[in-house]
């Protein structure tokens, strides 16, 4: 079973060699292992339209690589608080409703039943096979407010997909392009994300084990929380919780069956997405004549402006 890895920073770059140490370590585990550079990539916004040559769109290319494998490893830096934007438009591109099992196994069903979904997505049946990822974060600043909100939309790339995290690293302190060597206990630790990953190949994602840092949401085990009154959301899977208090500290319980199965990484919020979205789409179906003649009143708005284009004529 392969574990495909992608980097998302420069090449060569710290985030780089984090990441080919954690492949290192899963070929250990006897994983096959492949690299791919987010760079080599042309992903435009939007995929392929009819007419288009292929070779303009990786894309495809990448969604195959992707259901071709087993694990996933993923390592980028962090960019103004966050994770690269080629990384994000990746993660718009294979992640959504073509991924989500929830939507292929409903697809599945009324196909099967001989029905027409109000809504179509494409589906892939690789989508079912079970994967286990693992994430790299790696910056230059020391203090958690620079990095807060790398490793949350990391998550992006595998919830849609049902993919099971097994571990995950943030790694500080990294200014110097390709520093991250001179911080031994980063090297290990990447190696760690990359054991966790190739030794889970494979197992449904219930069997999973979670090998990193336990952080406050006990589901995607980061602590990025929204606070109302006394219900505490986490920020990155939507996982619902309750601020208590334990000898004056305050404290985050995550207690409650009913505020885990909120959570985006559940089968049981997926599913309930994939019933939302559909009956949205089907009572707007109903009104597809008022909804296009109310849109043609912003058909023919101007103001529009674009950069100059330089001739490619010699």
């Amino acid at each position: 079973m392969r574990i495909l890895g992608l980097s998302a920073g420069n090449p060569g770059g710290s985030a780089e060699i984090l990441l080919q140490a954690a492949l290192a370590a899963a070929a250990g585990t006897g994983a096959d292992i492949a690299l791919v550079r987010l760079d080599d990539l042309h992903l435009p916004v939007q995929p392929v339209t009819p007419g288009r040559p292929v070779r303009d769109d990786d894309g495809r290319w990448l969604w195959d690589q992707l259901m071709d494998s087993a694990g996933l490893l993923i390592s980028a830096p962090i960019y103004s608080r966050s994770i690269p934007g080629k990384l994000k438009l990746a993660a718009d591109r294979l992640a959504g409703p073509a991924a989500d099992v929830a939507f292929a196994e409903n697809y599945r069903r009324l196909v099967d039943a001989g029905e027409s979904p109000p809504v179509a997505f494409p589906y892939d049946e690789r989508v079912f096979r079970p994967r286990v990822a693992g994430f790299i974060a790696v910056g230059g600043a020391l203090t958690s407010q620079w990095t807060s909100l790398a490793l949350p939309l990391l998550h992006q790339m595998t919830f849609s997909a049902h993919i099971a995290v097994a571990d995950q690293l943030l790694v500080t302190g990294a200014g110097m392009p390709r520093s991250v060597v001179l911080d031994a206990a980063a090297m290990a630790a990447a190696s760690r994300v990359g054991r966790s990953v190739g030794s889970q190949l494979g197992l449904p994602f219930d069997d999973v084990t979670y090998r990193g840092e336990p952080g406050l949401c006990p589901l995607c085990h980061l602590s990025l929380v929204t606070i109302t009154g006394a219900t505490v959301e986490c920020a990155a899977c939507g996982a619902r919780g309750r601020l208590a208090v334990d000898d004056g500290t305050a404290a985050v319980r995550f207690d409650d069956p009913a505020g885990l199965r909120r959570s985006v990484t559940t089968l049981a919020e997926k599913r309930a997405h994939f019933r939302e979205v559909q009956d949205t789409a089907a009572a707007q179906g109903a009104l597809a004549g008022e909804i296009a003649q109310r849109a043609s009143a912003y058909e023919r708005f101007g103001h529009r402006i674009t950069p100059p284009r330089r001739s490619t004529a010699p």
